[in-house]
């Protein structure tokens, strides 16, 4: 599985990307996706919703099963990538590019204390 040295990543195998000192982007892994098979609709959150560190903010459905997408981080969704609506296959072909998911407004660097680094995450899923 591809694992990118400048993200983050949570062990329910999400991605974390630092924008600024206080915005983050987040999807689903490599790892994930590969795991999911053919994704087929995506359900994220409205911009402006108020999201909980390890809480659900929405689902990925394949054709295999309904998985939810845990909120990595404690904050509020300023982005949504809409175009997911119409292709959500973009999870599987682009998951660190097109495929990202939604872009969170963090209280500051300390929001991101506890995440993986991409070492620790490689390690986790076994990509030693």
């Amino acid at each position: 599985s591809n694992v990118q040295a400048n993200l983050l990543y949570t062990k329910e195998h999400e991605w974390v990307e630092k924008l600024s000192d206080t915005l983050v982007r987040i999807g689903i892994t490599d790892f994930a996706q590969d795991q999911l098979g053919d994704i087929v609709f995506v359900e994220l959150p409205k911009v402006g919703a108020a999201v909980t560190a390890h809480e659900s903010i929405g689902s990925v459905e394949s054709v295999k099963t309904v998985s939810d997408i845990f909120c990595p981080v404690t904050g509020k969704v300023t982005a949504v990538n809409s175009t997911l609506e119409a292709s959500p296959e973009l999870v599987n072909s682009a998951s660190f590019g097109e495929g990202w998911m939604v872009e969170v407004e963090i209280s500051g660097p300390e929001a991101l204390e506890g995440l993986l680094s991409a070492a620790e995450y490689g390690s986790y899923i076994g990509n030693d």
